[in-house]
């Protein structure tokens, strides 16, 4: 009998990849695809682009979409802030705190979303913590604050579960500059501001950007938060729950749903353009 050919190696990361490669394509790309499908179906089962007409061309809609994005950069610049700083210190004064920085900055991505958000309602209701600390402990104030269903809080509620994200991406990139670079800055005269200002900032708006992508990103298609704290916020994902749960129409949530999937898959090519020019 004639020994079988051995597999090439490309042959055998084709075998390796293929039980991913099958089940990310029946359970991800699949409904996916059947969900846009139906975006551009009549009732009869022809082919329409009026949803996507009367949807880019409403006002209201439109409107939608622009608060959708304006929150998104809100939250994307706000956690941004934080994390430099944060990142910053992770890397370059935390020494053996940082394994303990990083645990708390991943501890709340290890909660269940629903329960960080009752936290931040058990925190911030009439009869909170805050609230009794602020009117019966401190008697700083006469009355309770109303600080549930504030865009504040929202906004806060968001930006303490996407800092993680940009603090990750930025420490990765500030640890892989050469220190030789500052301290020769220094050595030239440099002030440690200007130091940081024209070596290392530029050095690291890679991280930065993709961090801030991230960040975008998840924003874009955040809901829970939103839906348990309010905040006033009309965004695509709210429209595509009340699409989907209240009003049932399925066809104009599809359409919400892929006008959402092509912003997210928008942040992505950003994203690859970024890390093909770092040289990945």
């Amino acid at each position: 009998m004639s020994k079988a050919a051995p597999l090439s190696d490309r042959s055998r990361r084709a075998l390796l990849l293929a039980p991913a490669l099958i089940f990310l394509a029946v359970f991800f790309v699949m409904p996916l695809l059947d969900n846009s499908a139906r975006s551009f179906l009549t009732e009869e089962g022809g082919l329409t682009f009026a949803r996507y007409t009367a949807f880019l061309t409403d006002r209201f809609y439109l409107g939608v979409i622009a608060e959708t994005v304006i929150l998104s950069a809100a939250v994307t610049v706000i956690s941004v802030l934080i994390a430099y700083p944060v990142a910053y210190v992770l890397v370059r004064k935390a020494g053996r705190l940082s394994g303990l920085i990083i645990f708390l900055l991943i501890a709340p991505l290890l909660t269940s979303i629903i329960m960080r958000t009752f936290g931040w309602q058990v925190l911030f209701a009439r009869r909170g913590l805050v609230n009794q600390w602020l009117v019966t402990d401190l008697g700083l104030l006469d009355a309770p604050l109303r600080l549930l269903n504030t865009p504040g809080l929202a906004i806060a509620a968001l930006v303490h579960v996407l800092v993680p994200f940009a603090v990750l991406s930025i420490a990765s990139v500030l640890q892989g500059i050469d220190r030789r670079l500052e301290e020769g800055a220094l050595m030239l005269g440099a002030s440690r501001f200007r130091t940081f200002w024209e070596v290392t900032l530029p050095l690291t708006m890679d991280g930065i950007g993709t961090g801030a992508i991230l960040v975008f990103m998840i924003a874009n298609g955040s809901f829970v938060t939103l839906v348990l704290l309010g905040g006033g916020f009309q965004t695509l994902p709210l429209l595509i729950y009340q699409q989907f749960n209240t009003t049932r129409d399925f066809a104009l949530a599809s359409t919400m749903s892929t006008i959402l999937l092509v912003i997210a898959l928008a942040c992505l090519w950003l994203q690859l353009r970024l890390v093909r020019r770092q040289g990945v």
